[in-house]
């Protein structure tokens, strides 16, 4: 039996999966991460908490935030932190 999944737009789906990373970088490391912009291939977020500063946060962004949405969204070709 197929069970009918809402068709949502990429941007929300894309929303929720950088809501479901931030509350983990949040609890478990005091960090934080939030879309800024998607242009359909480009993703820009912003790290704060103790993301900000912190000289680990390359391997966070490119490690962890890349690599989750790239496996998600195949089509992204890069993510970038901005100020």
């Amino acid at each position: 039996m197929n069970i009918p999944t809402p068709d949502f737009p990429e941007i929300i789906r894309l929303q929720a999966l950088i809501s479901q990373l931030n509350a983990y970088i949040e609890i478990y490391h005091g960090g934080s991460v939030d879309l800024v912009s998607f242009d359909g291939k480009n993703v820009k977020v912003r790290l704060g908490g103790a993301c900000l500063n912190c000289p680990l946060s390359p391997n966070t962004l490119h490690g962890w935030v890349e690599g989750t949405l790239k496996q998600f969204f195949p089509d992204v070709e890069s993510v970038e932190a901005v100020p």
